[in-house]
C-alpha cells in the first residue's frame, strides 16, 4: 500500500486564537500570545475530554506537562482512569458538570466536538480557549491552534469527506498533533493510569476481541482460531471478561506478557502499562498512535477502503490473516522475555 507522508492538514501554520467566557470571541492577531507562553506551572485549567476511554487514557499525556491547579470533565464511567493518578488534579463527571461552573479559568482545552458541551462551554469564564467552540450562530467552529487534530476531525473545516483523507495520510499520532497545538513537541510521555486492581487473570496472553457497537468492523473473525492456536501450542491464553471496574480490567491486562486486540481500550492500558501488545487496525488510524516501544501494528489491507466507516462489512473483519497475528504474537513474547529487546513498533501490511 502507497502512501503519502505528508499531510496538507500539517502544513498550516499555527495560530493562537483568544476567548472570553461566554462565548464572547476576541479576535486574533499576529501579536497574540501563543500557547507556550500560556500554559504555565501556576495556571488553572480545565480540561474536556470525556470520551471514548482509550482517548481519555492517551489525552492523559498532558499531564506530564500541566502543572497548576486541572479539573478534567468526562463521562461518570470515565472517572476511576483519572482519580488520584495526578496531585492538583479535579476529576468532574458530565452528570456533575455544574461543579466547574462560577471559576475564571486561565485556559481550557475542549477536545470534544458535539453541540452539547459546546453550548455548556458558552456557561463558563475563560481567558484562553483551545480547540472546539460554538460560535455566535451556534456552529462548532475551533480555534486555530487547535487545526492539527480538529482539521482531521468530524467538524473539519473542510468537511468529513475531505478530513477524512486527511486522516488517512496523516503520519503524526494523536499526541504530536495535540502537543504541537498547544506549543510543545512531544517527547514520548507516558500515560497517567491508576494503580490496578490486583486480579487472579495471569498468563501469557490476554485477548480482548470485543470493541464495542459503535465500531463493528473492529472485531477481528480470528479471535477464536487465535485463541485454539497459541494455547495447542503450549501458551497460557485468556479472554479478557467484563469487569464491574476499570481497575480490574487494567490488573488483567497487567498480569500478560502480550495484549491482543483492536484498536480498543486494553491496547491503550497495555501501552499504558508497558504490556506488549499485538494491535489489530481493520478502519481506524494506526499512525495516531504512539507505539512507546511496545506495540505491533497490523494493519489490513483494506484499511483505505473502509476506513472510519461505522458500518459492518465481513471482508473488512477477515482481511488480517490468522498467520500474520499468531508470528506477531510469537515475536512479542520473544521479546518479553529479552530485557533489552529492540523494539517491534513498526506496522505490518498483513498481504
Amino acid at each position: 500500500m502507497e502512501l503519502s507522508d505528508k499531510s496538507p492538514a500539517l502544513r498550516f501554520s499555527s495560530q493562537s486564537s483568544a476567548f472570553s467566557g461566554g462565548g464572547t470571541i476576541g479576535t486574533s492577531t499576529s501579536s497574540a500570545p501563543k500557547p507556550n507562553s500560556l500554559v504555565a506551572s501556576n495556571m488553572n485549567m480545565l480540561i474536556i475530554k470525556l470520551g471514548a476511554a482509550g482517548d481519555v487514557v492517551r489525552t492523559t499525556t498532558l499531564l506530564r506537562r500541566l502543572g497548576g491547579q486541572i479539573t478534567w470533565l468526562t463521562e461518570a464511567k470515565n472517572t476511576v482512569l483519572l482519580e488520584g493518578v495526578k496531585e492538583n488534579l479535579k476529576c468532574v463527571s458530565w452528570e456533575q458538570r455544574d461543579q466547574t461552573k462560577g471559576t475564571l479559568y486561565d485556559l481550557v482545552i475542549n477536545l470534544e466536538d458535539t453541540q452539547e458541551i459546546g453550548s455548556f462551554l458558552k456557561l463558563l469564564e475563560y481567558k484562553q480557549l483551545f480547540g472546539a467552540y460554538l460560535d455566535s450562530g451556534n456552529s462548532l467552529r475551533y480555534t486555530d491552534d487547535s487545526r492539527p487534530w480538529f482539521d482531521l476531525s468530524i467538524i473539519s473545516r473542510y468537511g468529513k469527506q475531505q478530513a477524512d483523507q486527511l486522516k488517512y495520510e496523516n503520519r503524526r499520532t494523536y499526541q504530536e498533533l495535540i502537543f504541537e497545538g498547544l506549543g510543545w513537541r512531544f517527547e514520548g510521555e507516558r500515560y497517567c493510569l491508576p494503580e490496578p486492581t490486583k486480579t487472579s487473570l495471569k498468563g501469557d496472553v490476554a485477548i480482548a476481541p470485543q470493541a464495542g457497537l459503535i465500531w463493528p468492523m473492529k472485531n477481528w473473525a480470528y479471535y477464536d482460531d487465535l485463541d485454539r492456536t497459541l494455547k495447542k501450542n503450549g501458551f497460557i491464553v485468556n479472554v479478557l471478561p467484563k469487569r464491574s471496574s476499570v481497575r480490574e480490567h487494567l490488573g488483567d491486562v497487567s498480569n500478560h506478557r502480550c495484549l491482543v486486540s483492536g484498536d480498543t481500550l486494553p491496547m491503550h492500558l497495555a501501552l499504558g502499562s508497558e504490556v506488549r501488545c499485538v494491535s489489530l487496525f481493520t478502519c481506524t488510524s494506526p499512525w495516531e498512535i504512539h507505539d512507546y516501544g511496545l506495540q505491533r501494528k497490523i494493519v489490513s489491507p483494506l484499511l483505505k477502503e473502509f476506513f472510519y466507516k461505522r458500518g459492518f462489512a465481513e471482508r473488512a473483519t477477515s482481511a488480517i490473516t490468522l498467520e500474520d497475528v499468531v508470528t506477531a504474537v510469537l515475536e512479542q513474547l520473544d521479546a518479553a522475555s529479552k530485557p533489552n529487546a529492540v523494539p517491534v513498533g513498526f506496522i505490518s501490511m498483513a498481504e
